[in-house]
């Protein structure tokens, strides 16, 4: 199967972004007086292509996989907490399944590799390419077709999810060690920068993450285009993530993009096709020390800093609010024309 990625098309619209802009600035407030809540505003009007945005049915993707690398010992926990949480997020007590509940956003668990067969049920999608990845410090974490597949199911995914807003959530024992190696390859920062303590490794821990994590990139040195550092480092859940991505972006869906994984995905689906991130808010900058990084290389700026750094989504669902307040603002805020309010003066 050749994997067909198609266009996204730059959503630049100097008109539109004039007129989102004079209408922030005529409500009933001082000039810029809602601070980033209106740069938030615009931003999502630029997307939906709307001067009134309106969110409809958004979507919250978690998308769960293991990693061959987790043997390691480069997690805190073992392999078997990724399926064990699988179950937590249907069975509705895990922080994602509150903060979706609350916000009303539609929850969808996806296995893409998980090393557990689940008993089929609403709200889980099982799209598993293999169970678990191989282990990338002895090989490439996935084959070409493996990988490809991944991304197609993703692409395949969000095709088939309605509404017009993606928020992106993962869940994958070692996943913050595929992130920190793809940050590391595609942006050329220095591996120990990229790599924090991920799900709670003490300093010891820490050490024997980045000294492991150095030698899986001097192994896969020639693994320099965006999807041969995908298949090298893993996993199948930042892979399906990277198709629901592009999807998204080719669909112009708002993407809220969550912690570390799910902006490094966002980070691999940037490179293949560039104006990916003109579609993407990041919800927050978590505790991982590599998000810092991740965020800076795409150009983003975070709404929220909570010192997060649970992932599965958790951060994305927090933000959900100031986006569907940054529309309201646009859509219910008086004009000091319409509401009869005497503007500064000149």
């Amino acid at each position: 199967m050749k994997l067909e990625l198609h266009a996204v098309e730059s959503i630049d619209d100097s008109a539109l972004a004039a007129r989102l802009q004079h209408l922030l600035d005529h409500k009933t407030k001082p000039l810029g007086a809602l601070g980033r809540l209106e740069a938030l505003g615009l931003r999502l009007g630029l997307i939906l292509g709307s001067e009134t945005p309106v969110f409809a049915a958004p979507q919250m993707l978690v998308c769960a996989g293991d990693h061959g690398l987790a043997a390691r010992g480069v997690s805190a926990y073992p392999s078997d907490v990724t399926w064990q949480m699988v179950e937590n997020f249907l069975a509705g007590g895990a922080a994602v399944s509150v903060l979706a509940r609350q916000h009303g956003l539609a929850l969808t668990v996806v296995d893409c590799g998980v090393r557990h067969d689940f008993v089929p049920r609403e709200g889980l999608r099982v799209l598993k390419v293999a169970a678990g990845t191989a282990d990338a410090a002895s090989g490439p974490a996935m084959s070409t077709a493996q990988c490809e597949a991944a991304i197609a199911n993703g692409m395949a995914l969000v095709r088939g999810l309605p509404g017009n807003a993606l928020l992106l959530g993962e869940m994958g024992i070692g996943n913050s060690s595929a992130a920190s190696l793809l940050l590391a390859r595609l942006t050329g920062q220095d591996i120990d920068a990229c790599t924090g303590s991920g799900t709670g490794l003490d300093a010891a821990g820490l050490a024997r993450k980045r000294g492991l994590l150095r030698e899986v990139l001097a192994l896969h040195a020639d693994a320099g285009t965006p999807l041969a550092a995908l298949a090298a480092f893993g996993g199948f859940e930042i892979a399906t993530l990277v198709g629901a991505v592009l999807q998204a972006a080719e669909e112009r869906r708002v993407i809220v993009v969550d912690g570390f994984i799910a902006s490094a995905a966002v980070l691999v689906a940037q490179a293949l096709r560039p104006h990916v991130v003109q579609r993407c808010v990041a919800a927050h900058e978590s505790a991982e020390p590599g998000h810092r990084l991740l965020l800076e290389a795409l150009g983003l700026e975070p709404l929220l800093k909570l010192d997060l750094r649970l992932g599965e989504g958790s951060g994305a669902a927090l933000a959900w609010p100031l986006l569907e307040s940054a529309c309201r603002i646009l859509r219910e805020m008086a004009s000091f024309e319409s509401a009869g309010v005497s503007q500064r003066e000149a």
